[in-house]
């Protein structure tokens, strides 16, 4: 029933469809690009690999592999899982396990002692997935926009803000320590 597979660029519609909440926010057409880029890149690569799960000859989920390290300072190898999707409509049928068994297998291709995937932090049912699979918490990712972490990044400088930020509560507060301790006349 379930049988495993490279992609072709002839799967690139429907791993947009699938992938398509991972894909950066552009029109269908820009992801469809993407996704035929990466497709070619992964197949002309010994170190990437976009597996397929077919189901009774309909794509029903898909995982891209690829060698790198585990951090970029820990040279350790390992293989990532990126974006381990299975369609809705085939979900509880073993394809997430059979795609992640071609991660591992991978894994002892290219002489890799682990396997790293990440899971969306609101995602209960894959992060319980991973978790059943003894895949455990390695880092906790967090992203915002540059605009976001700049502004954040100024507001929390000491002395920078002297109009309404925490140097004037600091002087405000230091001053009514002040006076408490001053002595009446």
């Amino acid at each position: 029933m379930v049988s495993m597979r490279c992609a072709e660029l002839t799967d690139a519609p429907l791993l947009t469809a699938l992938w398509g909440d991972a894909l950066r926010r552009v029109d269908q057409q820009d992801q469809l690009a993407d996704i035929e880029l990466v497709i070619k890149a992964a197949s002309a690569s010994p170190e990437q690999r976009i597996v397929v799960a077919d189901y009774d000859g309909e794509l029903a989920g898909a995982v891209f592999l690829r060698l790198t390290t585990l951090t970029a300072v820990n040279l350790e190898p390992v293989i990532e899982a990126v974006s381990p999707h299975v369609f809705p409509q085939y979900r509880r049928h073993g394809i997430g396990s059979s795609l992640m068994e071609c991660a591992v297998a991978f894994a002892d291709e290219l002489g890799a002692a682990h396997v790293l995937t990440a899971a969306a932090s609101g995602s209960r049912d894959a992060n319980r997935f991973m978790a059943r699979l003894g895949l455990g918490p390695f880092a906790v990712a967090r992203l915002a926009s540059a605009t976001t972490l700049r502004a954040k990044v100024n507001a929390q400088r000491p002395g920078l803000s002297t109009h309404g930020g925490r140097h004037l509560t600091r002087v405000l507060a230091a001053r009514r320590s002040m006076k408490r301790t001053q002595p009446l006349r």
